[in-house]
């Protein structure tokens, strides 16, 4: 899951664009990348992050860029920004989603005996190149942004840096969240509203579904009118979000306080703590703790100065070294302890199976879990989480399988908590865990703890609704 920060000032942008694209660097460890437009043209620079921070790659380049406009991505795997030649002058884009159909637009665009893209290893199609010519096929930048946004299957958001300004797009269902902010001399369009705050920024509004704007030094016009229906990513509230960013108005931490408490009054277990795994299961297992009144206390601390997050690198091996050189335990706070954890939810469970493990080497006596979300039984098709890993691979279908087999004909089944299905692959998971209990949030619960009406918020992981 990637992210991105645009700006456009009536001054030098470049400050703001590096802080608040930085601001983002916590959404995936691959590339990141900036470009900024003045009277000579374009500077871009792009690095690979994957082992270092995004700061850290960009602090010597920051100094050779000047603009009053500039856009700025953490990207899920491609270089991004990419600079584009057209026919309606050159521009740099930038894109956050997943197109699932990228192999059937790439085919249709090479019938027409015109076009052609530049191959990433292994033989892939840089996604946001696709986008730019799925724009460029049209007479003008809004119409090209509209005809991308109705031809790509699964979500695309986007910003254009071109002459006239900086062009923002939602995906057609507002799946990924776009935010607008202003400040005196300034205007930007975030993902994540925790990249505003400290670099003086107000929120002015959400972009709709599929709505798209221009922002200039003037201001931010509408070129078009947002879609009725929006099915934005609940994971947002639940894992990738950051705590100090809102969506559609409601604060990420917040919700996850909401969460953890429904999650305690669903509960009646005697317990010495109540613990988050962090950094993303903390906000819930706070919100559990206040509402049980049990001390919520930190029997692991987590070790970021050198090592980064384990959310992006495709290989288990990598994830599984990095989940578990970050966690350091603190025994005083685990042997002899009755534990629950908060997690935001259980992908895989491999990491969790390890931290699991040695927690019981370090004495303690009972470890109780309760993640934040149903069990994952669909998967995501509509936003890049780990492009490495088969839906089999989610914790809840190899438990579902080792009940079926292969052949699964009826998730809906084991979607339904009241179910004995569900029931039994609630078992399998907590048997493979080696966990004293296991107890998934509801999903009305959930729902409820993010505040918006079901029929607003994408559940398709955990339930199958489109």
């Amino acid at each position: 899951m990637g992210g991105f920060f645009g700006v456009v000032s009536k001054s030098d942008c470049v400050n703001d664009l590096f802080f608040g694209t930085d601001y983002h660097s916590h959404l995936g460890t691959k590339r990141g990348g900036m470009a900024v437009m003045d009277e000579k043209g374009f500077t871009r620079f792009i690095h690979d992050i994957t082992n270092a921070q995004f700061r850290s790659k960009f602090d010597s380049d920051v100094v050779k860029m000047k603009g009053k406009q500039g856009i700025g991505v953490i990207s899920d795997y491609e270089d991004q920004p990419l600079l584009i030649g057209s026919h309606f002058g050159t521009y740099a884009i930038v894109t956050v989603g997943v197109v699932q159909n990228a192999e059937k637009l790439a085919s249709k665009a090479f019938s027409r005996r015109t076009t052609h893209f530049s191959e990433m290893s292994g033989g892939e199609i840089n996604p946001t190149e696709l986008v730019a010519t799925l724009i460029n096929q049209e007479a003008n930048f809004e119409d090209g942004i509209r005809n991308a946004q109705d031809t790509i299957e699964g979500s695309c958001s986007m910003l254009l840096l071109t002459k006239k300004g900086i062009y923002a797009a939602r995906d057609s269902l507002g799946r990924t969240p776009v935010i607008l902010g202003g400040k005196k001399g300034a205007y930007a369009a975030t993902l994540e509203t925790c990249a505003f705050p400290n670099l003086d920024f107000e929120t002015i509004r959400d972009l709709g579904p599929g709505e798209i704007v221009l922002i200039s030094e003037d201001g931010i016009e509408q070129k078009k009118p947002p879609l009725k229906k929006m099915q934005i990513c609940s994971f947002l509230w639940v894992y990738y979000g950051y705590p100090a960013s809102d969506y559609e108005g409601i604060n990420v931490e917040a919700s996850r306080n909401r969460c953890g408490a429904a999650l305690a009054k669903n509960d009646k277990i005697s317990l010495d703590l109540v613990a988050g795994i962090p950094d993303s299961g903390t906000g819930h297992a706070i919100g559990y703790a206040n509402e049980s009144k049990i001390p919520y206390q930190r029997p692991f601390v987590k070790y970021t100065p050198t090592w980064p997050r384990s959310f992006m690198p495709q290989e288990q091996s990598i994830r599984n070294l990095v989940a578990r050189m970050k966690l350091i335990p603190i025994k005083e706070l685990i042997t002899g302890k009755k534990m629950l954890f908060c997690e935001d939810s259980i992908v895989r469970g491999t990491q969790l199976k390890d931290i699991i493990k040695r927690l019981y080497d370090y004495g303690a006596k009972e470890i109780h879990m309760r993640p934040a979300c149903p069990p994952l039984v669909y998967g995501c098709k509509f936003l890049n989480f780990s492009r490495s890993n088969s839906i089999l691979d989610l914790a809840g279908r190899k438990a579902i399988n080792e009940i079926e087999g292969d052949d699964v004909k009826n998730l809906k089944e084991y979607a339904n908590p009241c179910s004995e299905k569900h029931c039994a692959m609630v078992e399998k998971i907590r048997k493979r865990l080696n966990l004293t209990s296991l107890k998934y949030q509801k999903l009305d619960d959930l729902v409820a703890a993010i505040g918006l009406p079901k029929e607003k918020v994408c559940t398709y992981c955990w339930d199958g609704a489109e």
